[in-house]
């Protein structure tokens, strides 16, 4: 397991379109799906990295907590099934069940979505405005495998609130850490 820090994106980069399948409805989900929502997560996890399992409990709630916001959820795993094959689309649509997912997750075979956003770990979170623009790139909260410190999802939950409220986020942000994505050769 390489552990890695995501690259954090620039403040205010614009969301890389996409279109791509939800391993739960079998539809293909779009970027501009979420047009005229406060804001968009975009995060990219994957069922087999310790650092992902360590807080996939509470993504669950997490979509549900905003279920009625207007806020759209999107998760996304790239990683290359052929070497990893616990994060195929199988094993996306276990970890969803598993773990109450209410939002689309969306598997990236291509890898094109992973390197458009310059997403370098799982967990990497991305959220951004109602104009898609980028307003946070960081950590759920300070928690990690083996450290102590409780999951609460602290950090992205402060700033889904902030760009909800149409209010800014502060641009200094913890970048998140994980496995690195798993790409293929």
């Amino acid at each position: 397991m390489a552990t890695v820090e995501s690259t954090m994106l620039d403040l205010g980069t614009i969301a890389p379109d996409f279109a791509l399948p939800d391993v739960l409805s079998g539809k293909t989900v779009r970027r501009d799906d979420y047009r005229g929502k406060k804001a968009l997560l975009v995060m990219f996890i994957c069922p087999h990295c310790p650092y992902v399992r360590h807080i996939e409990k509470s993504l669950g709630p997490l979509g549900a907590d905003y279920a009625s916001e207007s806020l759209g959820i999107v998760a996304i795993s790239s990683n290359d099934i052929t070497a990893y094959p616990a994060d195929n689309p199988e094993g996306l649509r276990q970890q969803a069940q598993a773990n109450g997912f209410i939002f689309p997750y969306l598997y990236d075979e291509s890898q094109a979505v992973a390197h458009a956003y310059k997403a370098a770990c799982t967990p990497d979170f991305f959220l951004f405005d109602r104009d898609f623009r980028l307003v946070y790139r960081g950590q759920y909260d300070s928690s990690r495998p083996g450290n102590g410190i409780p999951i609460t999802g602290a950090d992205l939950r402060a700033a889904i609130d902030l760009a909800l409220d149409g209010k800014p986020v502060p641009t200094e942000q913890r970048p998140s850490m994980g496995c690195n994505i798993k790409w293929k050769a």
